[in-house]
């Protein structure tokens, strides 16, 4: 079995490809954080780590591992703060993950309030994780609940999922721009035009989707920037830089600077899904889940 105090070693000589380096922060000495490494190998019948004179580098299997290696510790931290919190008799807590789009539409948060107003005393933990990270951490149950932009498969096994919110995607221009002052605007208006795009990034595709769904809509965009998220893309629209599409729900976070204009020919919306493991539901998390279904049947919008 394995020694989750060598996996802490492990990851941080990775971390410092440097074995002094890595003791100084573990508080401990070179030559036991050696051995304890050299030991883990053995016991894996792996070679984790390319040895040099200066600095030591993972492997290519050592990288494969130490992804391993990080999930596998951060479950164990989450195990350890769910036992404390049923020590404490805080019920077990909540472990919720969650992609941004779940807090600015105000789903995550409107649940969160409801339950902290019947459950002041419940200890909740809100972790950022890619959808493949959260439906990983359902199956391993040191997620409670996923809330992810696609669900999973039907043919799930263990996981089940249900629809939150289609937040439909609404024009972002500045306010001086001539299109700003027409209370249509067609594709045509549109072709040609400097946008900004806003990137998915569990989408490796995502340049190509964009474009692919405006041609479709009957437009070519001429993409300027990229903007890592929409409130990024409003503060360059805001500046004059471009055009962008936004989720509806990003509209409260526009300034006088944005005009927003709804595009009734361009039906695409953005999706948010609820997701938790389909056996063994504690009451808790079901009481939860349904605060997230009924929070979110007063925010579609589509």
């Amino acid at each position: 079995m394995l020694d989750l105090r060598q996996l802490h070693y492990f990851v941080a000589v990775a971390e410092t490809e440097h074995v002094g380096q890595a003791a100084e922060r573990l508080h401990i000495s070179q030559s036991p954080l050696s051995r304890q490494i050299a030991q883990l190998e053995q016991k894996l019948g792996l070679t984790l780590f390319e040895r040099g004179q200066q600095r030591i580098r993972l492997t290519r299997d050592g990288q494969v591992f130490l992804a391993e290696a990080r999930a596998l510790l951060r479950h164990a931290d989450r195990l350890e703060n769910l036992g404390r919190r049923l020590g404490r008799g805080e019920e077990g807590g909540l472990c919720i993950g969650y992609v941004a789009d779940a807090m600015h539409t105000g789903i995550l948060p409107g649940a969160l309030r409801a339950l902290r107003g019947e459950r002041p005393g419940i200890h909740i933990s809100l972790y950022n994780l890619p959808p493949i990270e959260q439906f990983e951490g359902l199956r391993q149950r040191s997620l409670d609940m996923a809330l992810v932009h696609e669900p999973p498969s039907a043919d799930d096994p263990d996981l089940q999922a249900a629809s939150l919110l289609q937040d439909p995607l609404l024009l972002a221009l500045p306010a001086g721009h001539p299109l700003a002052d027409q209370e249509e605007v067609t594709p045509r208006d549109l072709d040609g035009q400097p946008w900004i795009a806003v990137e998915n990034v569990q989408d490796p595709a995502w340049r190509d989707t964009f474009v692919a769904a405006c041609t479709a809509a009957g437009f070519t965009p001429d993409i300027r920037l990229d903007a890592a998220e929409p409130l990024t893309a409003l503060g360059l629209v805001a500046s004059g830089l471009g055009l962008a599409l936004v989720q509806k729900s990003m509209v409260r976070a526009t300034t006088e600077d944005v005009a927003v204009r709804e595009l009734p020919w361009h039906d695409t919306c953005a999706q948010l899904w609820a997701a938790w493991h389909r056996v063994d539901l504690r009451p808790l998390v079901a009481s939860f889940r349904a605060t997230v279904l009924r929070t979110s049947s007063t925010a579609q919008m589509c």
